[in-house]
C-alpha cells in the first residue's frame, strides 16, 4: 500500500494490548511501528518514552482496551497526551475493542454510564479522531465530539462462512438486543433468522426462555459482537440443539473470553467458534475449535483513507 507523503507524514505506534495486530496493520501499510517504551514505576504507575520525533506527523495509536481494561485505557490516554505534547499534527486513537461499551446507558437508578466517561477521557487527552470496530452499542459514537469510524467485521466473517457452503443454514441472534446485527448477517448469508428469547437476572448470567423460529435440521449460526463468559452463547447453542438444529456454529468480533470461557466453549456442543483478532489471545485461550480471522487489512485500509483524506464509507459495505 503506497501512502502519499508529499505534504503529510504518518507514524503508527502501539500500546501493550495487542502488538501483534498493530504490527500486522503496519505491515499492510508498508510502515514500521514507531519506537516507544512502556514500563511501570514500582508503585504501578505507567511510564512512556517516545523514542522518535512525531512533530508534524499524523499519529495513529493502536490500542484495544481489553482485560486489564483500566490499565490499557490509561496507557492509551498517556500515549495520546505524549503525542500531543510532542507536537503531533493529529492523533487518531485506533481502538479495535472499546472497553466499557456495555455501560452505554442507565439500567438502574444511580448507574454510571462508563462508555460516555471513557469517551470523555479520550477526548480530553487530546485525540482528534477515533477508529473502532463493532461497538456494542452504536450510539456510543454520539458520546464523542470528534469524528468516530465504527468499522464492521461482519463482512469478513460472512465471507468465511460463505466459503463453507452450508446446505441449509439459519442465523440466530442469542438475544433480542442483537437482532439488527444478526439480520445483517442473515442478509449477507442469504438465509433466515431465528432469535433466542432469554432473560438476564444479573450481569454475566442468562437464562434461555424460548427459540423464535424453526431451526430443525439446519446449521445454526449464532452471531454476537462479543463472547465474554461464554455462558449466553453456550446456553443458546444447547437450546438450539434441543430444538433440532443439525449443528451449531458461533461467531463474534471480540473474543473477550473471561476465564473459563475458552474451556467452556471447547467442551460445548458448538462445532466451531469464529472470531477476529481485535483482542490478543494468549495460547491457552486459542482452543482447537476456534478460527481467528484478521481485521488488520481493514484497519490498514481505514488508516490509509483517513491519511489520504479519502472516503471511509466504502469500508462499511
Amino acid at each position: 500500500m503506497i501512502l502519499n507523503s508529499a505534504n503529510k507524514k504518518l507514524k503508527i505506534f502501539t500500546g501493550s494490548a495487542n502488538p501483534d495486530l498493530a504490527a500486522s496493520i503496519a505491515k499492510h501499510l508498508g510502515k514500521d511501528l514507531g519506537k516507544s517504551e512502556i514500563s511501570r514505576f514500582k508503585d504501578g504507575e505507567i511510564s512512556l518514552k517516545v523514542l522518535e520525533t512525531v512533530r508534524g506527523h499524523e499519529v495513529f495509536l493502536i490500542q484495544p482496551t481489553q482485560n486489564p481494561t483500566d490499565a490499557h485505557i490509561m496507557e492509551l490516554l498517556i500515549m495520546i497526551d505524549a503525542m500531543k505534547r510532542a507536537s503531533a499534527r493529529e492523533v487518531c486513537a485506533v481502538i479495535p475493542y472499546y472497553g466499557y461499551a456495555r455501560q452505554d446507558r442507565k439500567t438502574q437508578p444511580r448507574d454510571p454510564i462508563g462508555a460516555k466517561l471513557v469517551a470523555n477521557l479520550i477526548t480530553a487527552a487530546g485525540a482528534d479522531r477515533v477508529v473502532t470496530m463493532d461497538l456494542h452499542a452504536g450510539q456510543i459514537q454520539g458520546f464523542f465530539d470528534i469524528p468516530v469510524d465504527n468499522l464492521r467485521a461482519f463482512p469478513i466473517i460472512a465471507d468465511y462462512l460463505l466459503s463453507k457452503n452450508f446446505a441449509d443454514k439459519i442465523v440466530v441472534s442469542p438475544d433480542v438486543g442483537g437482532v439488527t446485527r444478526a439480520r445483517e448477517m442473515a442478509d449477507r448469508l442469504n438465509c433466515q433468522l431465528a432469535i433466542v428469547d432469554k432473560r438476564r437476572p444479573k450481569p454475566n448470567v442468562s437464562e434461555v426462555m424460548n427459540i423464535i423460529g424453526s431451526v430443525e435440521g439446519k446449521t445454526a449460526i449464532l452471531v454476537d459482537d462479543m463472547i465474554d463468559t461464554a455462558g449466553t452463547i453456550v446456553k443458546a447453542a444447547d437450546a438450539l440443539m434441543k430444538n433440532g438444529a443439525a449443528e451449531v456454529y458461533a461467531c463474534c468480533t471480540h473474543p473477550v473470553f473471561s476465564d473459563p470461557a475458552a474451556d467452556i466453549l471447547q467442551d460445548s456442543c458448538i462445532k466451531e467458534v469464529v472470531v477476529t483478532d481485535t483482542i490478543f489471545l494468549p495460547e491457552d485461550k486459542r482452543i482447537p475449535k476456534m478460527t481467528r480471522l484478521s481485521v488488520a487489512p481493514l484497519f490498514a485500509e481505514a488508516i490509509m483513507r483517513i491519511f489520504e483524506e479519502l472516503p471511509v464509507s466504502r469500508l462499511f459495505d
